[in-house]
């Protein structure tokens, strides 16, 4: 073999690398631009580009020096680096999830590991005050070896993190060869079961830095406050001997605020502001920190702040703070695992427009330069070392029962000494690189490996060598109950997907360490749906600090467009792969391409700045308490308002600076109002916060988040949907009474402008002609089933056993008569499906009027024997030129019963096709709840439905059936009609793909309940 197998020896896990240090870019002189700019340091050269590249099967298959000087290269391929060669077309993707991808050997990988040799050539200028050379590699997976100029450089592992090595006696002026050798498995890859896409390849930045023979190598900048004072210490280390440094922190305004000259004694620098400015992530003050010693100076920033925890609470800078968290991987659906700055800013920019305030780094440390973003732009960092074992418990095991998985989850490698050293490892690359780093308040140990020896050594050592900071592991609860374990070392109790019951027991049981979810909210697909319940309960608590929603992106792969234009994207399975774990990987709370889910949306009005207490309409004052940590209400947001009326704005207004009152964060205050609530009609009274300045990120003017709140006035009775629609009516024509024709199938009732036809078999109306126009093209149904959402993952099962989606109508008997000018006809029916019994009992009565309206009055009644139900109402295929919706309820976006915080009550308008959520995996969207009417028109004919209690429809091109089928959403075709579902509820939407099963108030698991709507048919404007 061409080069030893360094990648299965656990205790060989870096060879010829750098002791780890602190992420810095040094350069000749001082420049401030370094974060964003780290090329105009002439210290810095970037080797990324275009590198020659071969792809191999197997280790095996590499038999020729390639990284020797003249090796010719000339059939091997072009390939950038940074990238990952899957996006290339070597080898193929792979979405797993748990399961390793590769039998559970420790520390064995398969024997034919595939492999890509790149090779890169650069020009290389020596600097007299600078001679030492380092080449630095921030990402490569899994392993790799190095050469330069022929000569072996060293290996190293941990993909996520940096590797430096010096390479100044093998560098030399002008041309040089680079060559690396990747593989795509290594011991390390037990260590790196991440839920995401397997990638392979130098997926980050490769570089050069020139540095002087003598100088800094370290530092590690803790704080300490003292009344008005902070004290700054630097530990340094360095390059050889000690030498003097000289030491200036700047304030953001470039005024000096502290410095010291001189060389440091026992290692360390002290310096002291006064009355300084602390960082939080509201208000993310930043000081320059320049450290100059004779030809480098290294120029970095920080923030001052404190994070400890009393009496089980977390306190930042000594106030109590919540985490309205994400969990956010390293994903692009084209660049894959390689993410450039601007694509980092992109994603800050979007949690701040949505109310995030802190990220987990799920499962492992992101790029450097995402720190100091965090630390510019204000965010609290839950920093991950790259360490996940969660293959270890997919192991077979004839009980699999949750306490025997947990008992031997463990033992494999959590709990296995020889795994020690590479669980320490991976801590201190993390520890070692962002110690500086403002931003980063809490260190995790990795991610679900279980607990053991091996954690309790990483912890120990973490939380000797920086006390300043919070320690978390969520997976210490898994281990082996007969053995007694340290958990010391631990801050924080950590778990996911807690049943809120869970949460209200871990605080009864007062145990000392505040409560943090590292991950709920399962936001795969359309949902999730328990935002504000979880919202309520971390407000509840102050021992609970809050939490992280899994995750911040849909993972995929663009594979192109369809000849239509469509974008295709691909999730497991789709590459021919096994194991893999299907869409699994599409649970963010953004598109791939970054656009918003309405998951997302919702979250961000469920962490917006402040929150009504009460309202007294009478005085219309308005009472609000600041959400905010750090900064007051009225230095933060402008607040606007604005009444409506059945949907017409009646009044608006903004609030003055001399109008808004000082609500310190966390305070309550109140504030007045000036509006007149009309007489009749369903009102609302709607208030906008906006920022009120510019941010790094940010426009002042941009929504942070909105009130609602239902105002009384003296006509209630016109707060019905039936009453809005009525005063829409206009047409006082007199008609005659309908006729009525009957035969074994069918009664037909024909009215002056209209034809239903009524099918005594199914109890539904079959045909409905209107101004001699169809509006049914397909017969009406009792519908009970949706498309089943990703968080229905699991009852769905439950409903398809139940066969909700094969049901059908059966009508026992039909009764007819006429009553004062209408048509009332009278079904006894059931809901069923083959091979079960009935699973819905109906009494229907509709009513025709000789306008052509039909009111329906369904008595229902479940047999208890079934599971919940998915959803209960009517079908309608209406023409599909009928495609313009208009309604009054919860808009603009799609809203359910557990998932509508984003939306408000209006008097709304939309394309059919606009009011489809297209979500990668088909499946139920769209619906639109707690609506008074809705009216779709189109080819000069209109359907209302209303109804005297308030409902929820969907307006759609396609079918329930095709949203259940079809595997993505590019394969989707439209029905050729516009399907109108109205129901009298639907199931919640929850969390349960990854979380606890949907809350009892959410589950449609009525016994018997009465669905009333009224259709109203009219002309309209073609």
């Amino acid at each position: 073999m061409i080069v030893p197998k360094h990648y299965e020896n656990l205790h060989l896990l870096h060879e010829n690398t750098m002791p780890n240090r602190s992420y810095y870019i040094p350069a000749s002189q001082a420049r401030f631009d370094l974060v964003e700019h780290r090329e105009n340091s002439d210290r810095f050269k970037l080797l990324n580009g275009t590198w020659k590249f071969c792809y191999f099967d197997s280790i095996y298959d590499v038999k020729e020096e390639f990284f020797q000087e003249g090796y010719d290269t000339g059939n091997y391929d072009d390939i950038p680096v940074p990238g990952c060669f899957q996006n290339y077309g070597y080898d193929r993707h792979q979405y797993t999830n748990i399961r390793y991808p590769f039998p559970m050997d420790p520390p064995y990988v398969p024997a034919e590991n595939p492999c890509g040799a790149y090779v890169r050539h650069f020009m290389y200028e020596r600097d007299e005050n600078a001679p030492r050379a380092y080449i630095n590699f921030e990402g490569v997976d899994s392993c790799f070896y190095v050469w330069l100029n022929g000569s072996y450089v060293g290996y190293s592992q941990v993909s996520h993190s940096t590797s430096e090595f010096d390479v100044t006696s093998l560098i030399r002026e002008g041309e040089n060869t680079l060559a690396v050798l990747v593989l795509k498995w290594c011991d390390g890859s037990y260590l790196e079961d991440q839920d995401k896409f397997r990638m392979t390849g130098i997926f980050r930045d490769v570089y050069l830095l020139k540095r002087p023979e003598e100088g800094i190598f370290d530092y590690f900048l803790t704080t300490s406050r003292e009344e008005n004072q902070v004290h700054i210490q630097a530990a340094v280390t360095f390059f050889g001997k000690d030498v003097p440094i000289k030491t200036l922190v700047y304030d953001p305004q470039g005024e000096l605020a502290a410095s010291q000259e001189g060389i440091p004694q026992d290692g360390s620098l002290l310096l002291t502001i006064d009355n300084p400015v602390l960082w939080n992530a509201e208000q993310p003050y930043l000081y320059t920190f320049v450290l100059e010693c004779q030809n480098e100076v290294i120029v970095d920033r920080l923030g001052i702040r404190e994070i400890t925890v009393k009496d089980g609470v977390v306190y930042f800078n000594g106030e109590k703070i919540k985490f309205h968290g994400v969990n956010r991987h390293d994903s692009d659906p084209v660049t894959g695992s390689v993410i450039s700055l601007e694509q980092m800013k992109k994603d800050l920019r979007i949690m701040k427009e949505h109310n995030v305030n802190a990220i987990r780094t799920s499962h492992y440390p992101n790029g450097p330069q995402f720190y100091q973003l965090c630390d510019e732009y204000g965010f609290y960092v839950i920093d991950e070392a790259d360490n996940e074992s969660h293959g270890t418990n997919s192991i077979y095991m004839e009980d699999r029962s949750i306490e025997a998985v947990h008992g031997r989850w463990n033992r494999a490698i959590a709990d296995n000494p020889e795994f020690t050293q590479a669980t320490v490892d991976r801590t201190q690359r993390l520890v070692q690189r962002d110690k500086n780093r403002s931003s980063v308040v809490i260190w995790s140990m990795g991610n679900e490996c279980a607990y053991g020896c091996t954690f309790e050594a990483a912890l120990a050592w973490t939380k000797a060598f920086d006390p300043s900071r919070l320690t978390h592991y969520e997976a210490a609860r898994y281990r082996d109950r007969s053995k007694t374990y340290d958990f010391s070392n631990l801050d924080l109790y950590s778990r996911m997907y807690p049943k809120l019951e869970e949460i209200h027991e871990y605080i009864g049981r007062n145990t000392g360490k505040p409560f943090i979810l590292c991950e709920y909210s399962h936001a795969m697909g359309n949902g999730p749906g328990d935002l504000e319940d979880y919202f309520k309960v971390f407000d509840q608590y102050d021992q609970v600090c809050g939490g992280f929603v899994w995750e911040w992106c849909d993972h995929a792969i663009y594979q192109g467009r369809t000849l239509d234009g469509k974008p295709m994207y691909l999730y497991g399975g789709d590459h021919g792969e096994y194991p893999h774990d299907g869409n699994f990987c599409m649970d963010g709370l953004v598109y791939p391409d970054r656009r918003p889910h309405t998951g997302l949306m919702e979250f961000k009005n469920v962490y917006r700045p402040a929150r009504f207490v009460s309202f007294d309409q009478e005085k219309k004052e308005l009472v609000l308490q600041n959400r905010m940590d750090f900064i007051g209400l009225k230095d933060y947001a402008v607040i606007e308002y604005e009444v409506t009326c059945d949907g017409a704005v009646t009044a608006k207004g903004i609030l003055k600076d001399g109008e808004m009152p000082e609500i310190k964060p966390h305070g309550i205050g109140s504030l007045n109002l000036d509006f007149k609530v009309p007489q009749k009609g369903k009102c609302y009274l709607k208030v906008q916060y906006l920022l009120k300045q510019n941010t790094a990120l940010l426009k002042a003017g941009s929504l942070l988040g909105f009130e609602e709140i239902l105002l009384e006035n003296e006509d209630m009775r016109n707060q019905t949907g039936v009453c809005l629609l009525k005063e829409q009516e206009s047409n006082d024509e007199e008609r005659a009474c309908p006729v009525i024709r009957e035969d074994d199938r069918y009664l037909y009732i024909d009215g002056t402008n209209f034809a239903y036809t009524y099918n005594k078999l199914t109890g539904c109306f079959q045909d409905m002609l209107f101004e001699n126009r169809t509006l049914l093209e397909r017969p009406m149904e009792y519908n009970i089933w949706r498309a089943p959402t990703d968080n229905d993952r699991y009852i769905k099962n439950k409903w398809m056993e139940a066969h909700y989606d094969r049901a059908i109508s059966r009508a026992y008997e039909t009764s007819y008569e006429l009553k004062d000018g209408q048509v009332e006809i009278r079904t006894i029916l059931s809901v069923t499906a083959a091979v079960i019994q009935r699973i819905l009992m109906i009494e229907a009565l509709w009513t025709i009027g000789n306008d052509g309206v039909l009111n329906g009055k369904l008595d229902v009644k479940r047999d208890m024997e079934f599971p919940e139900l998915p959803r209960f109402g009517l079908r309608l295929f209406l023409p599909k030129g009928m495609d313009q919706v208009t309604y009054y309820g919860l808009g603009p976006v799609e809203n359910y019963l557990d998932k509508r915080r984003t939306s408000y009550h209006g008097l709304f308008t939309a394309g059919v096709k606009e009011m489809h959520e297209d979500y990668l995996k088909p499946q139920e969207n769209g619906s639109r709840s707690d609506c008074d009417f809705v009216t779709v028109k189109g080819g000069g004919v209109s359907l209302s439905a209303a109804s005297e209690r308030t409902f929820s429809f969907n307006a759609s091109v396609y079918t329930q059936e095709e949203l259940t089928d079809k595997a993505h959403n590019y394969e989707l075709a439209v029905s050729g009609y516009t399907v109108l579902c109205l129901d009298y509820r639907q199931d919640g939407i929850g969390s349960a793909s990854c979380g606890p099963e949907l809350r009892k108030e959410y589950r449609f698991d009525e016994e018997e309940f009465v669905f009333e709507v009224r259709l109203v048919p009219k002309k309209a404007d073609i």
